[in-house]
């Protein structure tokens, strides 16, 4: 064995030594350390995505149950979540260095299990206030949030030249929380899994395997408990299998599990403050924010610079720590993969969060003209059952990316992410036509599968573009940089969740939900000019990382 792979050392659920870049190393023991730590990081990270963004199918059920609110209303809970999921991978992209991966993974994991059981708890009654919802979609962000933390403690872990299809898998797999969500809540909505009362389908509703009758007796409060069943046991699985790794370029402050946990806590604890700040200066008084109606556009920099501004002011030896990985703002590459990063996985999140509701509405009402007006809420009985297609766009983004990784391993990630950079641009485009065309439709089941298709690909797109990103990150970034840079690029990507249902639910209120789609058309084609100049013109800074 080399000098370097004899100082290996496991001292109980700690790593010293670690340098998975040497082979002698990486082959005698680092390979299966990596592949432990990977597999019990892929499936937590599936439940976090899984509790993040199951609002998008909550609130459809909600609307066939009769919930007692309006469709913008509802399209606020995926909102709250998204912005919530978003602002908390700002503070969770620094948790490694300080708090360790194996406290910060069992933490935030555990973490889960309050907004889940929250949500099934509230689900039971649809009486229940639209604040109570709105408090677990809040909480909600704490799956968001766990990305950005997850992905730069895998970075750690796997030799730069395999980067791509570690960092592919572990987004990939765990992104797959999505696509399982999709599946698995119709499916455990329709029997009593925990007991309890049912309630009654007022619309018919849907599941993978076909649709429901209207009349039906269904279990909503399911949607959040069943998570139980996984987080329990992940949680003692991260406790028991993670790793600490206690170098000086990932985790040295990590300290005890008990400091470490209030470190991440109250980092937490700002972000949300920050972003329930942004929500109150967002929303409507009627639904308990300001009625200042500020624009998003000025609510998400000023949420973003607060929270880093609060982050700073934490005294002692976090904030020292904070300076130094603060050092990432300093490069220009950070602020350009932040764009391109947020293009991939921003699109993927947001329409993953938005596709279910927006299927619902679009296509599942006929929209008639009636004394010159043209009405929205005549329920379509031909309409497709948005719980039956919702997952399939994820489930394709989520799958494809570790094969997207490895192109990149290949080819060089900014070719790969310049070619669906394009393809996204066009369906972008594509399903703009057909979401104008049934939304002025009597008849909008006609343009459904031209829809679906085109939004697939879209998906596949985002997905393939993501583990592009991955590797272009991990080579244009030294080994210290590229986990926060990860961590942030993933943060602000995040506020897809945020931005897209609420652009869609603006533009359905405004019967223009095309416009939303341009809209996102035109930001790709920005990010193909970005990726040009930075990693693919003659002369560029890097050439095809």
């Amino acid at each position: 064995m080399t000098e370097q792979a004899t100082k290996l050392e496991e001292k109980g659920r700690d790593l010293y030594g670690w340098n998975p870049d040497d082979d002698v190393q990486w082959a005698a023991a680092g390979k299966k350390i990596a592949t432990r730590n990977l597999w019990i990081s892929i499936p937590s990270l599936l439940c976090g995505f899984a509790v993040w963004l199951y609002w998008g199918i909550i609130t459809v059920q909600m609307l066939n149950l009769g919930f007692p609110f309006e469709q913008s209303q509802l399209f606020t809970l995926a909102a709250i979540a998204g912005l919530s999921g978003a602002t908390l991978r700002i503070p969770s992209s620094f948790f490694i260095r300080i708090a360790g991966g194996r406290y910060t993974l069992f933490l935030t994991t555990a973490l889960l299990m309050i907004p889940a059981a929250g949500t099934g708890f509230l689900l039971q009654d649809p009486n229940t206030p639209l604040w109570q919802f709105q408090l677990m979609a809040l909480l909600s962000g704490f799956g968001g949030g766990n990305f950005a933390s997850s992905m730069s403690n895998i970075s750690f872990f796997y030799p730069k030249k395999i980067q791509g299809y570690a960092l592919g898998m572990n987004a990939g797999l765990g992104n797959f929380g999505v696509t399982t969500m999709q599946i698995l809540v119709p499916l455990v909505m329709t029997f009593a899994l925990f007991g309890g009362d049912s309630m009654t389908l007022k619309n018919t509703s849907g599941t993978l395997i076909g649709k429901i009758p209207a009349g039906t007796e269904t279990y909503i409060f399911n949607a959040g408990w069943v998570w139980l069943l996984f987080l329990v046991p992940l949680a003692i699985a991260g406790w028991f299998g993670l790793n600490n790794i206690r170098d000086e370029h990932v985790s040295p402050d990590a300290g005890a599990a008990l400091p470490a946990f209030g470190k991440i806590l109250g980092m937490l604890g700002i972000g949300l403050l920050t972003a329930t700040f942004g929500l109150w200066l967002m929303l409507p008084a009627e639904i308990g924010g300001s009625g200042l109606n500020v624009n998003k556009w000025i609510v998400l920099p000023l949420v973003i610079a607060l929270t880093v501004f609060a982050l700073k002011l934490i005294p002692g030896k976090i904030q020292t720590n904070l300076k130094r990985q603060f050092q990432i703002f300093d490069n220009k590459h950070t602020w350009a993969m932040t764009v391109i990063y947020t293009m991939t996985f921003g699109s993927f999140i947001g329409y993953a969060a938005a596709m279910g509701l927006a299927i619902k509405v679009v296509f599942g009402f006929q929209h008639l003209m009636v004394d010159g007006v043209m009405t929205h809420n005549t329920v379509n009985p031909n309409g497709p059952s948005a719980l039956m297609f919702a997952w399939m766009g994820p489930f394709i983004g989520a799958l494809i990316r570790p094969i997207g990784g490895s192109w990149a391993d290949k080819m060089g990630g900014a070719k790969v992410t310049q070619i669906v950079s394009v393809v996204m641009v066009a369906c972008a485009l594509g399903v703009a036509y057909f979401m104008k065309a049934a939304y002025a439709s009597a008849t909008p089941e006609e343009y459904f599968y031209p829809f679906l298709v085109l939004f697939i690909i879209l998906f596949a797109a985002t997905g393939i573009g993501n583990g592009s990103t991955f590797r272009t990150i991990a080579v244009v970034f030294n080994k210290e940089q590229a986990g926060p840079v990860l961590g942030w690029t993933s943060a602000v990507a995040a506020y897809g969740a945020f931005i897209i249902p609420k652009v869609f639910g603006e533009e359905i209120k405004a019967t223009t939900p095309e416009y939303a789609l341009y809209g996102f058309a035109i930001f790709y084609g920005v990010c193909i000019l970005i990726n040009w100049w930075f990693y693919l013109r003659p002369g560029a800074y890097v050439k095809n990382p």
